[in-house]
C-alpha cells in the first residue's frame, strides 16, 4: 500500500481552514481526507479551501469523497472551496458533470 500517498497540511487562520492536499486521492486515500475535513467541521470554519495544487491523480473515489464533503460542509453552514485545481482534475469534473456541483476559485497565476 505504499503506492498512494496523500499529505495534508492543515492551515486554520480567521476565517477559513486551508487543507494543502499533495500526491493521489483515490479509494486508499480518500478516507483520510475525509477523516482531516471532519476534525476540521467539528469547529467549522466559515470556509474550508481544498488547495489541490499538489494533487497528481484523482480517481473517481476520490471525486465522490469531494462531493460528499463539499454536502457535509454545507450541512455544518460552512463553504468547501477547490482552489488550485490542475487541468485533468477540470476536465474530469467536466466529463463527470460534477463540476457544477463543487465550488471552484482557481487563482490565475500571475
Amino acid at each position: 500500500m505504499d503506492r498512494a500517498e496523500l499529505s495534508i497540511t492543515v492551515h486554520r487562520s480567521g476565517d477559513e481552514a486551508v487543507l494543502r492536499l499533495a500526491g493521489e486521492i483515490d479509494m486508499l486515500t480518500a478516507g483520510q481526507l475525509s477523516a482531516v475535513v471532519n476534525e476540521v467541521l467539528t469547529d467549522p470554519p466559515p470556509r474550508i479551501v481544498l488547495d489541490l495544487g499538489g494533487v497528481t491523480f484523482c480517481d473517481s473515489q476520490g471525486l465522490g469523497t469531494l462531493v460528499v464533503l463539499s454536502r457535509k460542509a454545507s450541512h455544518a453552514q460552512t463553504l468547501l472551496v477547490l482552489s488550485n485545481v490542475g487541468d485533468f482534475l477540470l476536465r474530469v469534473l467536466d466529463i463527470t458533470g460534477l463540476r457544477s456541483a463543487l465550488m471552484i476559485r482557481n487563482e490565475t497565476a500571475p
